[in-house]
């Protein structure tokens, strides 16, 4: 047994719910045992009415531009010998009837291979949006920041969130910005979704944040939000994917154009090198895309495995992401290389070519253009809880499924150690590291990335034991091997229910942060976590803009961080909302995460309640320095 595990398993232990019999009402812990109100009388008398509700009206702070500009890094020019003899250029949009008139077939790189990317795919009813061009921002009118009304009930300690804290939104290219045949973008795997998934809507158009994210900007940066986190899609800047081949001119000047407006609106861009969007030159067609149950490790094929034209995808995507960093790393402070990259492997090889990517873009960041900003790589886990924290059979179905998911990554990236044995009893192809790969490996992460949305209860597998089912490769509970629920012993589910796979457990969160704070001693910064409301893309604007479950599950989940700082000694620096505006969850536009809403007819953006609330608890809580 290795002694991270044990460690882990103490941490859960101590830190887990245990539900206690209690034949009478919740005591009032807040309240003094010596209240007077506790067996004093009420005193009733009559006086004069009046109307007495007062109503106080605040608006959000806007973030000011900034004086000076901080830098990361040397620019471009003084970086440009990483990446020699990059060519650029650019080819245009996509359009299937336009594929007959091009002529320059002998170019490798020209329109007609450019073109002959997106003939490969099968695509069915092929749209485009109503914006062809960057719209230019205007002004949010003070009328659409003013804050609405303060919950009923709600968290009263007084504690504070440190002066550093990162208040920030995210979310991903291939989920928001449409346009994705557009200004020389090739197709990406994600892009096929719709197509290999009966009933899915397609990504073609999305939120047009392409072309509104100035606008969209503006809106995130009035109501004084610090970060926005944004991935770049690899086939925007290299169409053909490969390490040799163009450099997409039009790419490289929209994010350069995107990166210096969010500087300049007074905020700090975020990027992620990977959110679900690997070229589609990876795969033979989109019958590949899919991981089908029990076929291997994650949902979606994200390629990590793969190689095109005898080029690994571990060596392209390294190529990619040093175009990239060299090109923006002057004006970014926060890089992460993968997002929850469990969820797109097929196999052990695709683990290996992601921790290994990841290792070697960290070591190029600050070991070769001297980057000061910070790396990082973000990875998923509802966070499992044992159904019974007193029964050490659940204890250990938890700590399986919780290593399972983090310490196969984490290990070997915070701890230096190897990979854990729930993942090398379970994947027998998995890749083994040596001496030299971990200390390679080791320390090439400067803060631990998580998105802990919910909670889930674990138990071992019914009739069977974990070690059964990770030796069976066709047993039906594998790659866990556990039981999940979302019931405990009490037989009540552990949370209010959202739309999706979300239930409202901000005790849990707490747990969270305790668990991964003492299991791999690094700072914990929670990269995206949200609540699609039930039902909500049924309901009128009005009642969509005021969303109180959402609220109630931010203020919750971010009171339970404060508790773990204050209380726990976590040290939890920062989060960000998922996601800052309803978009495309994967084929479907009905789940809403966003804290605000979009008219699919018009693109119309409006803030829910739910963005006021999300900024104003951690703001009026922010020490000031």
């Amino acid at each position: 047994m290795k002694p991270q595990i044990l460690l882990a398993y103490s941490t859960v232990a101590l830190g887990q719910q245990v539900y206690i019999p209690f034949d009478r009402p919740s005591s009032r812990s807040q309240c003094s045992v010596n209240n007077t109100y506790a067996t004093a009388l009420p005193s009733y008398s009559f006086r004069q009415f009046s109307f007495t509700q007062t109503e106080t009206v605040r608006t959000a702070t806007p973030r000011p531009s900034p004086s000076t500009t901080r830098t990361y890094a040397p620019p471009y020019a003084s970086l440009s010998h990483f990446v020699p003899s990059l060519s650029t250029t650019r080819w245009g949009n996509w359009q299937s009837a336009a594929n007959a008139t091009v002529t320059d077939i002998g170019n490798p790189y020209g329109n007609a291979s450019w073109s002959a990317l997106w003939g490969a795919v099968p695509w069915v009813n092929f749209t485009r949006g109503i914006y062809s061009t960057t719209v230019t921002p205007t002004p949010i009118p003070s009328s659409e920041l003013v804050l609405p009304p303060p919950e009923a009930f709600g968290p009263q300690e007084c504690y504070s969130f440190p002066a550093d804290f990162m208040l920030g939104v995210a979310a991903s290219a291939v989920q928001i910005e449409g346009a994705i045949a557009d200004e020389s973008r090739t197709p990406a795997h994600l892009d096929t979704l719709s197509l290999f998934s009966p009933g899915a809507e397609p990504n073609y158009v999305t939120n047009e944040h392409y072309y509104l994210y100035k606008q969209d900007i503006e809106r995130i940066a009035a109501m004084g939000v610090k970060y926005y986190r944004f991935s770049i899609p690899w086939t925007r800047i290299l169409p053909f994917a490969l390490p040799g081949t163009p450099v997409n001119q039009q790419g490289l000047a929209h994010y350069d154009d995107l990166i210096n407006f969010v500087l300049e609106k007074g905020m700090l861009p975020a990027v992620v090198l990977h959110h679900s969007d690997s070229p589609f030159q990876f795969y033979s067609n989109i019958s590949d895309v899919p991981i089908l149950p029990g076929t291997g490790i994650g949902y979606t094929d994200s390629g990590f495995q793969r190689s095109y034209r005898n080029v690994s995808y571990e060596d392209a995507f390294v190529n990619y992401g040093k175009v990239v960093m060299t090109h923006y790393a002057d004006r970014v402070p926060i890089w992460w290389t993968f997002n929850e990259p469990l969820l797109g492997s097929r196999n052990g090889k695709s683990i290996d070519a992601v921790i290994k990517a990841h290792a070697r873009l960290y070591h190029f960041y600050h070991g070769e253009i001297n980057g000061t900003g910070k790396v990082s790589i973000t990875f998923n886990d509802n966070f499992g809880v044992p159904r019974n924290p007193n029964n050490p059979a659940d204890v250990d179905a938890a700590n399986h499924f919780n290593s399972f998911q983090l310490a196969t990554f984490a290990n070997p990236i915070f701890l230096g150690q190897d990979y854990p044995e729930s993942y090398t009893s379970t994947i027998a192809d998995y890749v083994p590291l040596s001496e030299e790969d971990l200390q390679y490996i080791n320390g090439t992460a400067d803060f631990f990335s998580i998105q802990p949305y919910t909670a889930t209860v674990v138990s071992p597998p019914p009739n069977d034991t974990i070690a059964a089912c990770a030796s069976n490769t066709s047993h039906p509970l594998r790659p866990y091997c556990v039981t999940q629920s979302t019931t405990t012993t009490t037989g009540w589910n552990i949370g209010y229910r959202s739309q999706s796979y979300v239930y409202l457990t901000p005790t849990y969160f707490r747990t969270y942060l305790n668990y991964l704070w003492n299991t791999f001693r690094s700072p914990v910064a929670v990269t995206e976590f949200g609540f699609p409301i039930f039902g909500e893309a049924e309901k009128l604007q009005q009642d969509q803009e005021f969303d109180s479950p959402r609220s109630w599950y931010y203020q919750s989940y971010l009171n339970e961080g404060l508790r773990a700082i204050w209380e726990d000694g976590v040290q939890f620096i920062g989060a960000f909302a998922w996601s800052w505006v309803d978009n495309w969850e994967f084929g479907d536009y009905d789940a809403h995460f966003g804290i605000q809403t979009v008219n699919r007819t018009t693109q119309k953006r409006r803030y829910k309640k739910s963005f006021f609330d999300f900024v104003d608890f951690i703001e009026s809580r922010r020490q000031r320095s």
